[in-house]
């Protein structure tokens, strides 16, 4: 178990409070879980004052000590109820703040209410693009995390290779997989930012049963093993000659690696094994493609483009009435950061220190899905590659 250092905490509040110079905020309160443990070091229960500059103050409902322990913060500070909160900031010098953000994307309004309360004279406003701005930059520090993780999904993998058979249901193998990853230390929970996201670490598909859509902002569903969590792995059993799908997310003291590979027992027919290689050829595409100032949307719609020259406008990235408008995302504490290379975004680039995973996939109804998934960060010095497991499809005898 790592502890965040010192150093790295001060550098993301440093870097919080000139995006909030700039957008006019005197003050910035956070409580999301992710974003906690990214600008504290801890999850513990409470918020995080930050003034527009001073030290930023870390409120403790529970546990106050355990917080002390995991947080290298300089002001950790129990606070048993909210009512004391604006008394504690006075206490401390910090005067009366006019405008306050907040992470208006995932605050239950009812809480916000309360800190409304708190706060009478002040204007609240959404403070998530700016803890997202400085979240999406990674450090040293954060790159040799997801480097961890990329080497526990490749253990995983390995570990695919020797249980899957014939006859295994999907849900044997994940589960098989899943308890392979918490034995190599992943925390069991993969956190996802958007509303109602719910998403499972291991994803296992084979044949028909990895064409089924879900609900989930995914290219890939899966049937699930009932309605109340209708994605991931069911009971099919896997059957020789056909696609299985194993998409998975190691996590390593906080920090996420995403990956997709394609097995089968026996070969799989020729138009599949030629749409894979097609998937990687756009995989490729973008490694040629992505430098600083590109544009997201820009490299969204290339592919796009190049996956519809090769024959599969109406594959890409899902079946046709339920396909995803992107082909990648930011992974770090979250596996939906920025940047995403999706529809939309072209007033934002790639700029050196984004991180993300990259997944050109195609779904064939009634017959299953084909892609790859590799993690991927833009150096200094360019593309750099955090993904180690092989990306040849594994056949099985």
């Amino acid at each position: 178990m790592r502890i965040t250092p010192t150093t790295e905490l001060e550098y993301r509040c440093n870097k919080l409070q000139e995006q909030m110079r700039d957008a006019g905020h005197d003050a910035m309160i956070i409580v999301q879980n992710a974003d906690l443990f990214y600008f504290t070091g801890t999850v513990q229960s409470g918020c995080l004052y930050v003034p527009v500059s001073g030290q930023p103050l870390f409120l403790v409902r529970k546990d106050a000590g355990r917080a002390r322990m995991e947080s290298g913060l300089k002001e950790v500070i129990p606070c048993g109820s909210l009512r004391d909160m604006a008394s504690l900031v006075a206490d401390y010098g910090y005067p009366a703040p006019r405008s306050i953000a907040m992470e208006f994307d995932v605050l239950p309004c009812t809480v916000l209410e309360c800190y409304r309360a708190i706060f009478p004279g002040a204007l609240f406003s959404d403070g998530t693009p700016l803890i997202r701005l400085v979240r999406m930059i990674k450090s040293h520090y954060e790159i040799h995390l997801m480097k961890d993780a990329a080497e526990q999904v490749d253990k995983v993998f390995r570990r695919a290779r020797e249980i899957i058979r014939v006859g295994m249901t999907d849900l044997d193998v994940a589960a098989e997989l899943e308890f392979t990853a918490r034995t190599l230390g992943h925390q069991g929970l993969v956190r996802m930012r958007s509303f109602n996201s719910e998403i499972s670490y291991g994803h296992v598909f084979s044949g028909v049963d990895s064409a089924v859509p879900a609900y989930c902002d995914t290219p890939l569903g899966g049937m699930g093993l009932n309605p109340s969590f209708g994605q991931g792995a069911g009971l099919k059993r896997i059957e020789a000659n056909e696609p299985i799908i194993i998409d998975f997310s190691g996590c390593v003291d906080g920090y996420l690696s995403d990956q997709t590979r394609l097995f089968s027992v026996g070969e799989l027919p020729d138009d599949l094994m030629k749409a894979y290689q097609d998937m990687l050829s756009i995989q490729e595409l973008m490694e040629s493609t992505v430098i600083e100032g590109l544009a997201w949307g820009d490299l969204y719609e290339l592919c796009r483009e190049q996956a519809a020259q090769l024959g599969y406008a109406d594959h890409f990235m899902g079946a046709k009435g339920a396909q995803v408008s992107f082909v990648g995302h930011g992974i770090g504490i979250e596996i939906d950061e920025y940047p995403f290379i999706a529809r939309g975004f072209k007033n934002f680039t790639f700029q050196a220190g984004m991180a993300f995973a990259f997944e050109p996939k195609v779904v064939f109804p009634g017959r299953g899905a084909i892609g790859i998934e590799n993690c991927f960060y833009l150096s200094n010095k360019g593309l750099k590659r955090l993904s180690i497991t092989s990306d040849e499809p594994v056949i099985l005898p």
